[in-house]
């Protein structure tokens, strides 16, 4: 079925039976998942330690509390953060590490069913400023660099908007800031589609698999057959080839989202461009590019539909900053989805984090 054959009567039939058979596959993809992980192909994972825990959010540390500057990792709040370390060859958090930083990480967790009405400012506002309050405690640093990949990007680019004095650096990975229609893979699926709280209020909590089909309708060369070819190119190497299986057992760790952290996504940030138009509401504050003052650095995919250039650039442009940085990544064979090659690709390790690294070095000595 095409987005375009997709309309809105087609929520009138997904009723209770519906949503619970998705739930159904939502828990089938996760047992896949484990079958995989006992195949040898989990995450092989830093040591860390949880400061603290509440409901939805574990604050993480890595390594040793040591001196250096502070970095809070903020992933999307769909699937398990251990994509930021995958493994120590292609780990985000170890490069980190390896450059001196006191790493911090907001690991979301499921919520109860009854917390359906978390939202953008919950997590964009509220629990990443307890994770700043942790790290402040645990480091003695009062300002953090905020690291944010996809939707999680856009929580850190809310965070640094909304509490400039507390960001030393702002850095987006393939993150939807602005929703350009004719750009945007999601305008057909957003535009056949009822209202968001429709569909939340069917299930309260949106399931992981309902997520999965919708990008997949989106954007099934990103989702299928670019995945798919990813794991023949990765046939000939073993090193990638376990890299993309280890990314494969990853993609079936998904959870639910909130229903109005679903809602307000689509409505305010797909539906309405209200971020980009500095029109999102958070906690009766309006806010867009031009509160975000720190030094911003962007990493943009120059040929993805899923997140294209537009989806960035005007934003990055934008934005109050000063300091900015724009980096283009091209590509790697055994990251599986190449969305989040940036975070577990061997090329990205390779120049991109060594290039942020050095912007940071530059920013810090100004």
């Amino acid at each position: 079925m095409t987005t375009n054959e997709w309309t809105a009567g087609n929520w009138n039939t997904l009723n209770t039976f519906g949503a619970q058979a998705l739930k159904h596959m939502d828990r089938s993809r996760q047992a896949r998942g484990k079958m995989l992980e006992r195949a040898g192909y989990g995450p092989v994972e830093t040591p860390s330690v949880v400061l603290h825990t509440e409901t939805g959010l574990n604050v993480r540390r890595y390594g040793d509390a040591g001196e250096g500057p502070a970095v809070l990792l903020v992933p999307a709040p769909i699937k398990r953060s251990y994509i930021w370390d995958l493994a120590p060859q292609v780990s985000v958090v170890r490069r980190w590490l390896e450059h001196g930083y006191r790493v911090y990480l907001a690991q979301w967790l499921p919520v109860p069913e009854e917390n359906d009405h978390f939202g953008l400012d919950d997590y964009g506002d509220h629990m990443l400023d307890v994770c700043r309050k942790v790290a402040a405690a645990d480091s003695g640093e009062q300002r953090l660099a905020v690291v944010g990949h996809s939707l999680g990007g856009i929580l850190a680019a809310m965070y640094s908007c909304l509490h400039p004095e507390h960001v030393s650096a702002t850095i987006l990975l393939e993150s939807p800031l602005h929703i350009e229609a004719k750009s945007c893979c999601f305008t057909p699926l957003v535009k056949a589609t009822p209202h968001a709280r429709q569909i939340a209020d069917t299930f309260r909590q949106v399931p992981g698999v309902f997520l999965n089909m919708m990008s997949a309708m989106a954007e099934p060369q990103a989702f299928q057959v670019e995945r798919i070819m990813d794991r023949w190119l990765s046939m000939a190497n073993p090193a990638a080839l376990a890299n993309h299986m280890r990314v494969e057992r990853w993609t079936h760790d998904e959870f639910p989202l909130p229903g109005r952290l679903f809602t307000e996504i689509v409505e305010d940030i797909y539906r309405h461009d209200a971020f980009m138009q500095g029109k999102l509401d958070v906690g009766g504050r309006r806010i867009g590019p031009a509160d975000l003052r720190a030094p911003l650095a962007c990493v943009v995919d120059p040929r993805s539909k899923l997140i294209p250039l537009q989806a960035m650039a005007p934003f990055m442009e934008a934005a109050a900053s000063e300091g900015k940085l724009l980096l283009r990544y091209e590509g790697d064979v055994g990251v599986n989805l190449q969305h989040v090659g940036v975070l577990v690709g061997a090329s990205a390790h390779a120049r991109i984090w060594p290039a942020l690294f050095q912007w940071l070095g530059t920013i810090r000595e100004a």
